[in-house]
């Protein structure tokens, strides 16, 4: 019975097509777009990010791009939230241990603790050979999870670093 009423309304001229806003009278007035790529995955949907002077007000789906056409999934639809949301940290945040409260550190610090402590954990447990003498230059201390927001070429130099510090221990998930 629907589907009768339907086509009747169809066939009077009714337009019942859902009303989709035209994206040229939409776009940011005074935006500038630069093409890019949706960071969260390796399929590499095309993404047309929007600025303002230098703050980005709008990403959405590139429909010039073979990879996507303009559609996005649920998270590469979501990236502009990765920029703009107030909880996002962007400052390195320590806190000591058996301390309580957080302390601010610059960059170049936090940095510098991470590779002594990378190196540490190397040192004391890098296995050269194991007991029947077979090489194997390796450390099982160290493991690497890199997550969805991580590209192919970030992926690819990582691998490199990590296998060359003998780390054998390094996944991906990219539901995370």
């Amino acid at each position: 019975m629907a589907g009768t009423a339907i086509g009747g309304l169809v066939g009077l001229g009714a337009n019942l097509a859902p009303k989709v806003a035209h994206a040229e009278e939409l776009r940011i007035k005074n935006a500038k777009v630069y093409p890019s790529v949706c960071p969260y995955c390796a399929v590499g949907c095309g993404t047309l990010v929007h600025t303002i002077g230098d703050k980005i007000v709008n990403i959405e789906g590139n429909p010039q791009s073979p990879v996507n056409f303009g559609n996005l999934c649920p998270k590469g639809a979501a990236t502009y939230q990765l920029h703009v949301n107030p909880n996002r940290l962007t400052k390195v945040l320590h806190r000591a241990p058996g301390a309580s409260d957080w302390e601010v550190w610059d960059l170049d610090r936090a940095m510098d603790r991470v590779a002594e402590l990378v190196k540490q954990a190397r040192d004391e447990t890098f296995v050269e050979r194991l007991p029947n003498g077979k090489l194997v230059n390796s450390t099982d201390a160290i493991f690497s999870l890199g997550g969805a927001t991580i590209d192919n070429e970030w992926n690819h130099m990582q691998q490199k670093l990590l296998r060359g510090l003998g780390i054998v221990a390094i996944e991906n998930q990219a539901r995370i």
